[in-house]
């Protein structure tokens, strides 16, 4: 498990939106009690979330602007094509002295929102992935550059209590959408394969998704903690003439390994395009 901080960030955090992102955030937030409850607030057009409910959460609103009024920590968690209706609806709203306006919609740069906000406005690019909701993801954080130090430091807090949290310069951002914000969906995929193999030559479904999700565990705890490069740890499993060593082979002769770049690239040229 990544290691967690148990302060408490001062203040109100509010989400506008309530989709699978904004809802693993916050149900990460409070569960790792670095948030209370009652401290976040969350618009929705629909329905509320009930997993949300069940965690305590109670200010749900149907106004981006009340959610605003009403927060310290800004969270834009809307679609990004949605994005900048939801700017143009809460800029006058927003007080350089008080907000911090976080959005983790991908594609749009600081320069965007700190044009449409008013001058001095502190604002903050993350991008997180959905294993937040069980505190294991990455949030990758870039800062704006009205922010200060303290802003840093709390984005940190905030964002380690749901997993690991790196600060890097905004260029990364797209490429890193590309590897750990899809990661998810990659790593899934070739879980469901490796069960699907193994269902295959006759392992019972639930056990063969067991035993697959263990293994990425694992493996990627023993990466992790070792230190060791993948491709070491890799050759490490491999004995000569084994039945590892032939797998290998055949997933380099189907191009696994290119297939997982070519992934990464189209995730990153496509995050590009989401902000234009």
């Amino acid at each position: 498990m990544a290691g967690r901080n148990t302060q408490k960030i001062e203040g109100k955090v509010g989400f506008l939106g309530a989709g699978k992102m904004a809802s693993a955030l916050a149900i990460g937030f409070i569960s790792s009690g670095v948030v209370p409850a009652n401290n976040i607030l969350m618009s929705t057009a629909s329905s509320e979330p009930e997993e949300l409910k069940a965690k305590g959460v109670t200010h749900f609103v149907g106004n981006n602007v009340k959610v605003v009024e009403g927060s310290d920590i800004v969270i834009i968690a809307v679609k990004p094509h949605i994005v900048p209706l939801v700017v143009k609806e809460i800029a006058p709203h927003i007080n350089i002295r008080k907000h911090i306006v976080v959005s983790i919609a991908a594609g749009y740069k600081l320069e965007y929102f700190e044009q449409a906000f008013a001058c001095g406005t502190r604002v903050v690019r993350v991008m997180p992935n959905t294993p937040v909701l069980v505190s294991e993801g990455v949030s990758i954080v870039s800062l704006g550059s009205n922010c200060e130090a303290q802003v840093a430091t709390q984005m940190k807090m905030l964002f380690s209590s749901v997993g690991v949290c790196e600060e890097l310069p905004e260029r990364l951002q797209d490429s890193v959408t590309g590897l750990a914000g899809s990661g998810p969906a990659y790593v899934f995929m070739m879980m469901d394969s490796l069960a699907d193999g193994a269902v295959k030559m006759g392992v019972p479904r639930p056990l063969a998704i067991k035993l697959a999700a263990q293994t990425c565990l694992g493996s990627a705890k023993m990466l992790l903690e070792t230190g060791k490069h993948p491709g070491q740890l890799k050759d490490e499993v491999c004995s000569p003439g084994g039945a590892t060593i032939c797998a290998v082979h055949k997933l380099e002769e189907a191009g696994f390994r290119s297939a997982i770049i070519d992934a990464v690239q189209a995730s990153t040229l496509k995050a590009r395009t989401l902000g234009e």
